[in-house]
C-alpha cells in the first residue's frame, strides 16, 4: 500500500481481493451498498469507528489501519499498556482507589529507602 493510497481505495481493493461484491459486505455488516460505495469513492471522509471494525472483520484486515487511513489517533504503546493495567484491576470504589495509592506510594518509598 503506497503511504499516498486513501480509505476508500484500500477498502476498494480488499473487498476485491476478498471477491466479495457491495451486496455481499452489504449483508455481513448491515452496512448499506450506497454508503460502501460512497467510502470507497472518496465521498464519505469520516466513517464511523463501529463501521470501520465491521469492514475489517469483513475483508479480515487491521482495524488499527482503516483507523489510521480514516484520520483517527491511535493510541501509543504505552497508552495501550497503561489501558491494559487498568482493564486486569477492573473498576475501583473511591475507597479502593485511594487504598491502592496509598500502597502504591508505600511500596515505592521501600524502593527509594525512605
Amino acid at each position: 500500500m503506497s503511504a499516498l493510497q486513501s480509505l476508500g481505495e484500500f477498502l476498494g481493493k480488499a473487498r476485491t481481493a476478498a471477491g466479495k461484491t457491495l451486496r455481499a459486505v452489504e449483508s455481513e455488516t448491515g452496512i448499506s451498498n450506497a454508503y460502501l460505495s460512497q467510502l470507497e469513492n472518496g465521498k464519505i471522509k469520516s466513517p464511523s469507528p463501529q463501521n470501520l471494525h465491521k469492514l475489517a472483520l469483513c475483508y479480515s484486515v487491521s482495524y488499527e489501519l482503516l483507523m489510521e487511513l480514516a484520520g483517527f489517533p491511535l493510541p501509543n504503546a504505552s497508552d495501550r499498556a497503561t489501558a491494559n493495567k487498568a482493564a486486569r484491576i477492573g473498576p475501583l470504589t473511591d475507597d479502593e482507589e485511594a487504598a491502592l495509592v496509598e500502597y502504591l506510594q508505600f511500596i515505592r518509598s521501600r524502593k527509594r529507602g525512605d
